[in-house]
């Protein structure tokens, strides 16, 4: 194969230069990520049972959901979470790394609809909702009004009607949710005195809400068929929907023979508020709007953040007047920054190589051969990755630089093979073909052998082999290119730019003397101490023996971890009170964590959600999160700014608090596996146990109000309403 390409160089750098573009043009549409993809896909079904407890979502919603789900293919566990604050349960379920997101999501539906002829009624009118989702979100957007004109709750209003939308149509968006004051509702303050008084229920209310808050399409008027003579066609407009409090206030409750009525004004204060308000969103303690977007599985995580932020710069121009946005939190810029610093890590060691390989060759042309196989190789290896699902990432590239220093060794072979031979008197492509039936079955091998090394990796099972599955496989894809790069391009290039090598002058001719010599005094000392430890084989082995044994020493003291816990740019804060806490203790001892972080060195932004945490997913009232946002790395200088510093000074400060427990913790080492870094226990079914003296608990004592059935009956209270059963 050789002989052919030297014979026929411009068939060699047409595959070459083909093989480059490609590469290239691979390189702008493969996806970019921190990590290979594999997060294992997960799928939420969500459902809301309006006022129901977390024991009762747990046994009406939770567990038909969950005996249907059991079984479904490829799961590898499931588990729900009710919460009491906003009646929901939602219920993920995770599968195997190996499943294809869109098919767990239709397996996901299917076992829910068996179960949907199970739920409560409510719930089902209400709507199930199931989605792919990632379990932390991609980016924060607070809205906020910097000099305090709108409250928190038209900025939560303005994000779901104008903002919500657009970003979720945005390219690798999955979904969108807004932390802060619920959607403008209409709400009925009851008058529990009146309604007594009156004889009057709360689901008399809600069905003459229901029955008169309506829209009534009227049809049209003159419509065909019509009379002979009809000249105009006209659509009738009824009232529809009541849109202001005093309309609301005239819906009739009860009429009475005698004429009486009973109006919604009568028993119960109309007023324009806010449809939930369990949750809190703040800025820098300022109130804000928190737009949370959830990446969806499988896209392009910076371009996704990318189309965001630009979609956010061409909405600010719409934005009333004193309202402005802030990119509070983006995960994706130690992403960028990380690969932006492993292409630096790149061009260094192809620069390195390059030295290396001129000092050693000692000639342009013989250096210019590696130098341009290096390239092709490096380059020529994105060319595989849309077929085997590869994406750019942290992991990937290590892998490329890795790879520089293999891919470099079969031009170097080459080079030097030929440049032997123009020595002894042969020509340029005499010398290229003779070098190449000496040395074509030891380039293949070379490649065989340091594929063999890398490949079986691949095979590695489970989330360690497909994190290092591409690492590997990079390699062994370059290694293979860099073979074919030396039977077809450095043959054909020797051939035609190496002659026979001259003696450099000056300056660069003292420098190779100085080296050479160096080299020669450094390899016969080599030869010297090889040839003394070969007559002493037992002092080798003691020496072996004692590096294996301070190998293990070490090894075993030496922290050990799935992946290090590295600075992203970001950390997390959990708050939590004791059970039964009310919002309004929970947003006060919210503020004292806000005041330590605006005094924290390294702190951006403090993004607050009051209500709800995300270790638990679900929104109670003595829950609050933080998501602090670090400054950029560059404007971090000193030790107090550097992200283990921030932590264990955010965690002395938190551990000051007296009336909850606060602590500051890591982002997830790969984002999507769990919600912070470390691991996750889940605490089963608890057995009863003896109370040890002294201790103290924040579990609050239950009850349930019973109303007895026969009196519910006489006072006509709805038994799907009632507090209690029995």
């Amino acid at each position: 194969m050789s002989k052919f390409f030297i014979n026929r160089p411009i068939v060699a750098m047409v595959i070459s230069i083909v093989l480059v573009l490609v590469g290239a043009i691979t390189i702008l549409t493969l996806p970019v990520a921190q990590f290979p993809n594999i997060v294992p896909p997960e799928i939420q079904v969500l459902a809301t049972y309006v006022g129901a407890d977390a024991q009762t979502l747990e046994q009406a919603v939770a567990t038909p959901i969950e005996q249907q789900m059991s079984g479904v293919d490829n799961m590898n566990y499931m588990y729900s979470l009710n919460a009491t604050a906003n009646s929901n349960t939602t219920l993920i379920v995770d599968f195997d790394v190996k499943t294809d997101p869109n098919t767990d999501f239709i397996l996901t539906q299917a076992r829910e609809t068996q179960a949907a002829s199970q739920l409560p009624v409510d719930v089902t009118n209400y709507g199930v909702t199931i989605r792919k989702a990632v379990t932390a979100p991609l980016m924060l957007i607070a809205l906020y009004s910097p000099h305090g004109t709108y409250d928190a709750n038209f900025l939560a209003n303005y994000a779901y009607i104008n903002i919500t939308d657009p970003i979720t149509r945005s390219p690798g968006i999955g979904n969108v949710q807004v932390f802060g004051a619920g959607q403008y509702a209409m709400r009925l303050w009851v008058r529990p005195d009146r309604l007594a008084k009156l004889g009057i229920t709360v689901p008399e209310i809600v069905s003459a809400i229901q029955a008169q808050n309506t829209v009534n399409p009227a049809g049209k008027a003159g419509g065909e068929p019509a009379p002979k003579g009809q000249e105009f066609t006209y659509s009738v407009l009824a009232q529809g929907r009541l849109v202001s409090p005093e309309e609301f206030g005239q819906i009739v409750v009860r009429e009475t023979p005698d004429g009486g009525v009973v109006r919604v004004r009568d028993v119960a204060r109309m007023e324009l508020g806010s449809q939930d308000y369990s949750i809190v969103g703040r800025l820098n303690g300022k109130p804000s709007a928190i737009i949370a977007t959830y990446q969806l599985p499988g896209s392009n995580a910076v371009d996704a953040a990318a189309g965001v932020k630009k979609l956010m710069t061409q909405m600010k121009q719409r934005f009333p007047e004193d309202m402005d946005f802030a990119i509070a939190l983006d995960t994706t810029r130690s992403v960028t920054q990380g690969i932006k610093e492993i292409v630096v890590t790149l061009l260094i060691a192809l620069g390195l190589v390059v030295l290396v390989v001129y000092v050693f060759l000692q000639g342009w042309r013989a250096t210019l051969i590696p130098l341009l196989a290096v390239p092709v190789s490096l380059v020529g290896t994105f060319v595989i990755f849309p077929l085997i699902g590869f994406s750019i990432n942290t992991l990937s590239l290590f892998g490329l630089v890795l790879a520089i220093g293999l891919v470099v060794d079969d031009a170097i072979v080459v080079v030097e093979g030929v440049e032997r031979h123009i020595e002894e008197g042969l020509a340029p492509k005499d010398a290229a073909l003779k070098a190449m039936e000496e040395l074509s079955g030891p380039v293949v091998g070379i490649a065989l052998v340091l594929s063999a090394v890398f490949v079986p990796t691949a095979f590695v099972p489970g989330i360690t082999g497909r994190l290092y599955q591409q690492f590997a496989v990079t390699i062994a894809i370059s290694v293979l290119l860099s073979a074919f790069n030396a039977l077809t391009l450095s043959p054909a290039l020797a051939a035609l730019l190496l002659r026979p090598r001259t003696q450099s002058q000056g300056l660069l001719r003292k420098c190779f003397d100085w080296f050479n010599r160096s080299f020669e005094r450094a390899t016969e000392g080599y030869v010297r101490w090889s040839a003394t430890l070969v007559r002493k084989t037992a002092v080798v082995a003691v020496l072996l023996v004692g590096f294996g044994v301070a190998a293990g020493f070490f090894a075993n003291r030496v922290p050990s971890s799935f992946l290090p816990d590295e600075d992203q740019g970001y950390a997390f804060v959990n708050l939590q009170l004791p059970n039964g806490a009310s919002l309004e203790r929970t947003t006060a001892a919210a503020a004292d964590v806000e005041k330590i972080l605006a005094s924290t060195p390294g702190v951006q932004y403090t993004t607050s959600v009051v209500g709800f945490s995300l270790l638990s997913f679900v929104r109670t009232s003595y829950n609050a999160f933080f998501f602090v946002t670090l400054k950029p790395w560059d404007e971090r200088k000193t030790r107090a700014e550097q992200f283990q510093a921030i932590k264990a000074h955010l965690n002395q400060e938190l551990s000051r608090l007296p009336e909850a427990i606060a602590f500051s913790f890591s982002p997830p080492a790969i984002p999507g596996v769990g919600t912070s870094g470390g691991f996750t226990l889940i605490r089963g079914p608890r057995r009863q146990r003896r109370r040890v003296p002294g201790e103290e608990s924040w579990r609050l004592p239950r009850g349930r109000p019973q109303a007895p059935r026969d009196r519910r009956l006489e006072h006509h209270v709805s038994v799907q309403r009632a507090p209690g059963v029995r």
